[in-house]
């Protein structure tokens, strides 16, 4: 790759999940395998985190569940005794577990800082599904009773990360996806009424706004990963920039950093055209390039990019890497090494 692209690269972004054993593996594996290319670190979202949401489905009376990995279709007409019988069941507070998960790691992260695994001044990354994201895993009805809480829940292990968590050693980053799979009209937000972009900005503005100043604040644009498949494959980036322009917009403080997908099949110029309009500023841009096919398909992908205007960003992996096979993390580490130079 040419010196001119890599001198431009922000370095390596982990969305999220990383397929290794625990929270000591993943920070040890991920600062070896990309020397001084990380500005934060997640904790890998090891254990029961691994899967995304599926996890808070715990919190749930089983009738409230629906079944999104089949597709099965919301179910419109609950009656309303069954409604109140199957609410009543919902244990309150709920716990998401979140902050437990996050301070754990937290620990882990000093001492590995200390030890001189973790370079200083690498932050500690916090990745939080916006509540909608855990809100499809029910049915309608329930959705629209349960989000305020479910919202007040999430926004509560908040708090107390960012209470216990210096503020100079924190990223938070919320996580947006089903969200584009409700914008392509694929998914559906039966509990919410009126325009589906207006729903979706008003949620995510009101979590961000919940991100204390002086803790570094991102957002992960996302077309889903189930069983390794997007919601709908994206024509362009045309509905990732108009999110992107409206979180830019309508957040009232510093956006650290945006991340968003990029299909293993788009190394064509038209795939990031619409980015051309969003003004990221001073706003770090980490586009998903990285796929287990290699260097050279990439280079080809970063050159598409930078065809189309894009002359500083960094490279991600396009979602979480949890549901990753193994064999191909090594892989794609080492491509993001070989088109990336040290950052911090």
């Amino acid at each position: 790759m040419s010196t001119e692209t890599k001198a431009e690269s922000l370095g390596v972004h982990l969305v999220g999940s990383v397929p290794l054993d625990d929270t000591t593996t993943v920070f040890r594996t991920a600062c070896s395998s990309l020397p001084r290319r990380l500005r934060r670190i997640p904790d890998g979202e090891t254990g029961e985190r691994y899967n995304y949401v599926w996890f808070q489905r715990k919190h749930f009376p089983e009738a409230m569940l629906r079944n999104v990995i089949t597709g099965d279709p919301p179910r419109t007409e609950i009656p309303d005794d069954e409604v109140q019988s199957t609410m009543s069941k919902l244990v309150l507070p709920i716990h998401t577990g979140y902050d437990d998960a996050a301070l754990a790691s937290y620990t882990t992260f000093c001492a590995m800082r200390d030890e001189g695994v973790i370079p200083k001044g690498v932050k500690f990354q916090v990745s939080l599904p916006t509540p909608t994201n855990v809100m499809v895993l029910l049915e309608g009805q329930y959705a629209a009773r349960v989000e305020p809480m479910y919202e007040e829940a999430m926004l509560s292990s908040l708090k107390r990360i960012q209470a216990e968590i210096p503020a100079h050693d924190l990223a938070v980053q919320w996580d947006i996806a089903v969200e584009f799979g409700m914008l392509e009209g694929v998914l559906f937000q039966s509990w919410w009424k009126g325009d589906v972009k207006d729903g979706v900005m008003e949620r995510i503005l009101r979590v961000a706004a919940a991100v204390d100043e002086g803790v570094e604040l991102g957002f992960h644009l996302c077309y889903g990963d189930i069983m390794h498949k997007h919601f709908v494959e994206p024509k362009d980036t045309g509905k990732l920039g108009a999110i992107a322009s409206a979180i830019l917009e309508g957040v009232k403080r510093k956006v650290d950093w945006i991340h968003l997908p990029v299909p293993i099949d788009r190394d064509d110029v038209g795939y990031f055209e619409p980015l051309k309009g969003v003004d990221f500023g001073q706003t770090e841009l980490y586009l998903g390039l990285l796929h287990p096919d290699g260097e050279e398909a990439t280079r080809k992908r970063i050159e598409a990019a930078k065809q189309a205007g894009l002359n500083r960003f960094g490279v991600s992996t396009e979602c979480g890497m949890g549901r990753t096979p193994r064999e191909d993390l090594e892989p794609i580490f080492q491509t993001a090494k070989d088109v990336t130079v040290p950052v911090i």
